[in-house]
């Protein structure tokens, strides 16, 4: 009598029939480090990308700074919302190219895991106090989240895919899929064009300001971009085992990027405040490098497995969101005010 197929098992063959000949096929996955039984119903990248999804690191993004260092106003982007948006874009250009939309989602979802409180501030910060131990950098950083620090210790065990795609989505380096491939350019289209938003929300450039080259190849609108940058990956990818732009898009995209470093990321209005979150830091660096006896259980626990100290207190901070780095600091650095209340109390009735 024929074994009735799970639902796993009919998606993975719709994968088959529906998705191109370049696309990662769940059923052909790389694996994990330490097998599991499957999932009857989801796909292993689907596992994936809930797991990151209902991972700590994951809810952490929502107050780590994007741009804007813990901003006031209720629509700058955090962390968190980057996050989607990469997801958004990457899973449109996945889906057009008929590739696979959960190995990308995850992915997606899970390349800003390792950032530190406020941003690439932060990163700069614990690289510069790590360097003799290797530096800091917040993509390998998010595989280690999901490898070693979620879970108390045990990790998220996600699939090869998503783990390369975690680790090279930034410029320098290239995923060896697809699908890791659209989230490497997605989350530039995402950073460029929120973070324009946000600098023209905040009163750091204006539109008029971009020069007009690059608006008449990308469009002067953040929707007119984000239009002209998707199409044109896909309608330059389809049908190829490759992820490409045209040459004048590519080039006026990268100019772009070149302006917001020039005129927001450098800015000293935008990044006056960047100095003390350095300061701040490598204040907290120092205090746990010296008092390791105060670091959280789960944290210990890595360094009786044999974790060094001077890498412990990294994962510790890089965890931290903007605004739980500025309470501990001030619960360890800031003097309080002393107050005895009782005894103030009763020295007025006696009075």
């Amino acid at each position: 009598m024929a074994q009735t197929k799970s639902l796993r098992q009919k998606q993975e063959e719709r994968e088959h029939q529906i998705l191109g000949p370049f696309a990662s096929y769940a059923d052909e996955s790389g694996g994990r480090d330490h097998e599991e039984p499957q999932c009857d119903i989801r796909t292993d990248f689907q596992r994936d990308r809930d797991r990151i999804l209902h991972c700590k690191a994951f809810r952490r993004l929502k107050q780590k700074t994007q741009v804007f260092l813990a901003p006031e106003g209720d629509h700058y982007r955090t962390r968190l919302t980057h996050t989607l948006e990469v997801a958004q874009n990457a899973r449109t250009i996945a889906r057009a190219l008929l590739l696979n939309e959960d190995l990308t989602e995850a992915i997606a979802l899970g390349h800003d895991l390792g950032h530190t409180p406020f941003g690439h501030a932060g990163e700069r910060a614990l690289n510069r106090i790590s360097e003799e131990y290797g530096g800091f950098h917040h993509n390998e950083q998010s595989v280690r989240v999901v490898e070693r620090l979620e879970k108390d210790g045990k990790g998220l065990n996600l699939t090869a895919e998503v783990r390369d795609g975690i680790l090279n989505h930034q410029t320098s380096l290239m995923p060896m899929t697809l699908e890791g491939k659209i989230v490497r350019l997605s989350d530039k289209i995402a950073y460029i064009n929120s973070d324009i938003d946000d600098a023209i929300r905040a009163g750091i450039i204006r539109e008029e300001e971009i020069p007009k080259e690059l608006t008449d190849v990308l469009g002067d609108t953040t929707n007119s971009r984000l239009n002209t940058l998707v199409h044109d990956i896909v309608h330059n990818s389809e049908g190829k085992n490759e992820i490409c732009m045209s040459s004048d898009v590519e080039k006026a995209m990268f100019a772009l990027r070149k302006f917001l470093f020039a005129n927001v990321y450098t800015n000293p209005i935008a990044k006056g405040e960047e100095r003390k979150v350095v300061h701040m830091i490598e204040q907290l660096y120092e205090y746990f490098i010296h008092h390791s006896d105060k670091l959280p259980e789960e944290f210990l626990e890595l360094i009786r497995q044999g974790e060094t100290t001077q890498r412990t207190v990294c994962d510790f901070i890089a965890c931290m969101s903007d605004r739980y780095s500025v309470n501990l600091y001030k619960e360890i650095m800031i003097p309080k005010s002393w107050s005895v209340r009782g005894v103030e109390h009763l020295s007025l009735i006696h009075i």
